[in-house]
């Protein structure tokens, strides 16, 4: 188990490698250029300032030389500077990345709260009811765009009730009561967005398990229902659904730069959003590599996951 996890702890370098450059130059590639917006925002346009500026922020390099000298930077813990604040790209994601991890968590939670129980009550009442009325729901969240139910939920409650979700952030240590006051709404919407793909998964998957040979056999020895469901059933039905929350990963991250924007959630996504609208490069490449070493690290997590569901597995 120990050189496994090694190993794919030293497989990460290369796919982060490979991942920040090809964010690196594709940046640079959109239209529009940081230092144009510099000198309009300061109403100049000699060519002797542009130079200037472009040697003071180090863009004056040829791109592959920008890329080692950020690459060097961050080997020795340092992301660089923002081209506008001029403050270390390190600060402002220590002020924004637990705010996203803390919206991605609260989201996690909701989603299986959510998809486990209706996925399991789903297959255990086939072609009942209930069944039809689950699986419609998880097919209305697929085609429910988030943004468009976020902004929903922003503006009629606000316009009927005169309600409107807490837009002020207050950090969960300061204050637990408002901090979840500000947080739940977003977290509920993105946990079901979430839950949709999962509650499908878990339902086909303790169809196919109670099926089997050992399930019949366990009930006709006279094994409580309940205990055949969660003992048997279900914990041999969890890899796959394990594995789909995994790659579910970049979508919760994803999902939460929707949210964060519509909810004013000050976390890495409203981070990135400003950050690409200044084509502010260091602070992009730092939110960008945070959030493919945690995608990376969460489908680690789930695949060492796979030997307590499965004794059957084992990492070598």
């Amino acid at each position: 188990m120990q050189a496994y996890v090694i190993r794919r702890l030293l497989a990460l370098i290369p796919t982060l490698i490979f991942a920040s450059l090809i964010v690196f130059v594709s940046m640079r590639l959109i239209p529009g250029d940081v230092i144009d917006m510099m000198l309009a925002q300061n109403d100049i346009s000699t060519a002797q300032d542009r130079d200037a500026i472009e040697a003071a922020l180090g863009l004056n390099k040829p791109v592959f030389m920008q890329y080692f000298d950020w690459i060097y930077g961050v080997v020795q813990g340092d992301l660089g500077h923002s081209l506008w604040r001029n403050t270390p790209v390190t600060e402002q994601l220590a002020e924004s990345m637990p705010i996203t991890f803390e919206l991605g968590f609260l989201a996690l939670i909701v989603a299986l709260t959510v998809a486990l129980p209706i996925g399991v009550y789903s297959a255990i009442r086939q072609d009942t009811t209930g069944d039809y009325v689950t699986r419609s729901f998880s097919l209305l969240m697929l085609a429910i765009p988030g943004f468009w139910l976020g902004t929903l939920v922003m503006v009629f409650p606000s316009v009927w009730w005169r309600w409107s979700p807490e837009i002020e952030y207050v950090g969960f240590f300061e204050d637990p009561v408002r901090n979840l006051t500000h947080m739940i709404v977003p977290a509920i919407l993105l946990g079901l967005a979430m839950s949709a793909v999962t509650m499908r998964m878990t339902r086909t998957m303790m169809l196919e398990v109670m099926r089997q040979d050992y399930i019949r056999t366990a009930r006709a020895k006279g094994l409580s229902e309940r205990m055949l469901v969660v003992r048997h059933g279900l914990r041999n039905s969890l890899i796959p659904v394990v594995t789909l929350i995994g790659l579910q990963a970049p979508l919760l991250i994803g999902g939460a730069v929707i949210f964060e924007q519509i909810f004013v959630v000050p976390g890495m996504g409203l981070l990135l959003l400003e950050a690409v609208s200044q084509r502010d490069y260091p602070v992009i490449s730092g939110v960008f590599l945070v959030v493919g070493f945690g995608v990376l690290l969460i489908n680690l997590l789930v695949d060492l996951s796979y030997g307590w569901l499965d004794p059957k597995v084992r990492h070598q």
